[in-house]
């Protein structure tokens, strides 16, 4: 973890605070937020059901980017008080407004992927 008055980070801290782009990519960047956020789209999902969706992320990794969506406002997650214990994750109104973003983000890169590379499965 880097210091918070690095230089790194205070360049960081005035890129986000002054950029649109920037922020939303720091909000929804890296490997498995889109995915994650793309999936529960459709609906509310408990965890196994993210995980199966989603097989290349490691349950450490799953539990981290939905801990940093829910952090950001994105993600709820919601715990039932039941035996076994079930957990439910939904997109909050936040995380809806980010749907249309996604799927512009997608058909970019179907677009212009190329033509040699494998399509994963959805």
């Amino acid at each position: 973890m880097r210091k918070q008055d690095s230089t790194n980070a205070l360049n960081e801290a005035i890129i986000l605070r002054n950029c649109g782009m920037a922020y939303a990519l720091g909000v929804i960047g890296g490997r498995w937020k889109p995915a994650i956020l793309f999936n529960l789209l459709e609906g509310k999902m408990r965890y196994n059901e993210l995980r199966k969706a989603i097989p290349a992320v490691s349950e450490r990794m799953l539990v981290a980017q939905l801990r940093e969506l829910e952090d950001h406002g994105l993600v709820k997650r919601n715990v039932f008080p039941e035996v076994p214990p079930r957990v439910e994750y939904e997109l909050t109104e936040l995380g809806q407004s980010t749907g249309p973003m996604l799927q512009c983000i997608s058909d970019w890169g179907n677009m212009h992927r190329q033509k040699d590379q494998p399509v994963m499965a959805e």
